[in-house]
C-alpha cells in the first residue's frame, strides 16, 4: 500500500471529517487564469483537493503552467488525475496511477502505465495505486479508454470490481460516469462498491453530480468522496462550491 503523504492527507481527512470533495479542473476547456480561478475559489469554499486532468488537451506546457500557477495560490493538494500518459507534471503533489479495470484495450490496462512508471520516478511525484472504473454513460473517457461500461443496473458486477481493486492493493478506486453526465451513480451502485472496498480502499464517485442534495445522495450511500468537474465551470462558482462542501461534510459527520 502506498505510504504518499497527499494518502495520509485523505485518511486523515476521513477520519475526522467523513467524506471528501475534489474539485477537478480540465486544462483543455478551463486552462491558466480560468483554472486557476476554479482553484482558488475551490479552496475558499473549502474543497479537500484540486485534481486536474481530463480526457484530451491536459499535457504539455498548458498542463505544467496550470499546475505551477494553481499550487502558487491554495495549499491543498494538488493531484494529477491524467487522461495518458502526458497527463504529468514535475509541479502536482501527486498522480492517480491509474489502470482501467473495464477497458478492453491492453494499452489502459498496462502498457501506459509501463510506460508512466519511469517518468514518475524521474520526476519524484507521488504515485497513488488507482483503480479506475467506467460506469454508463461514460462520455468522452469511456469512448477514449475503449470501456466496457458497467451497466448502472448491476450492482453485483460494481462491487466485483471494488474487490478486485481492493486485493491488487489499490489506496483508491475511483468509479466515473463520464464528464457531463446527466446523474451520478445510482445509490446502489455506489452502497455495493462501497461495502465491498471495505475500510482498506478509499472509494470516490465522480461524474454526474450537480447539486448539493446529489452530493448527500451519494455520501450518504457510501461513497468516501465526489469529483466534481462540469458543475463547478460556470455561474456563481464560489457559491456552488460553499453549497456542495457544506452538503458533503454534514453527510460525512454522520459517520465520523
Amino acid at each position: 500500500m502506498s505510504h504518499s503523504k497527499v494518502v495520509k492527507y485523505y485518511r486523515e481527512k476521513l477520519a475526522t471529517e467523513g467524506a471528501m470533495l475534489f474539485s477537478l479542473i480540465d486544462p483543455d476547456k478551463t486552462y491558466l487564469e480560468k483554472g486557476v480561478a476554479i482553484a482558488t475559489k475551490s479552496y475558499e469554499a473549502g474543497a479537500d483537493a484540486i485534481l486536474i486532468g481530463g480526457s484530451i488537451g491536459a499535457q504539455g506546457s498548458l498542463l505544467d503552467e496550470t499546475v505551477r500557477m494553481i499550487k502558487e495560490e491554495v495549499s491543498i493538494p494538488v493531484v494529477l488525475f491524467p487522461g495518458n500518459i502526458s497527463g504529468i507534471s514535475q509541479y502536482a503533489d501527486a498522480v492517480y496511477f491509474m489502470h482501467m479495470l473495464n477497458s478492453r484495450d491492453v494499452y489502459w490496462l498496462s502498457t501506459a502505465q509501463i510506460q508512466a512508471a519511469p517518468v514518475v520516478a524521474k520526476l519524484g511525484v507521488e504515485a497513488i495505486p488507482t483503480t479506475y472504473v467506467v460506469l454508463e454513460p461514460g462520455r468522452a473517457v469511456g469512448w477514449i479508454g475503449n470501456a466496457n461500461l458497467l451497466p448502472r443496473d448491476r450492482p453485483d458486477l460494481a462491487a466485483a470490481c471494488a474487490l478486485a481493486a481492493r486485493y491488487s492493493g489499490s489506496d483508491v478506486i475511483i468509479a466515473d460516469s463520464g464528464s457531463g453526465a446527466p446523474n451520478p451513480a445510482p445509490s446502489a451502485i455506489v452502497q455495493a462498491m462501497s461495502a465491498a472496498c471495505g475500510s482498506e480502499v478509499m472509494f470516490f464517485d465522480a461524474g454526474g453530480v450537480r447539486s448539493s442534495h446529489q452530493a448527500t445522495q451519494v455520501i450518504n450511500a457510501g461513497a468516501h468522496g465526489i469529483q466534481v468537474g462540469t458543475a463547478f465551470e460556470s455561474g456563481n462558482i464560489l457559491n456552488k462550491i460553499r453549497r456542495m462542501v457544506r452538503a458533503v461534510k454534514a453527510a460525512g459527520k454522520k459517520r465520523v
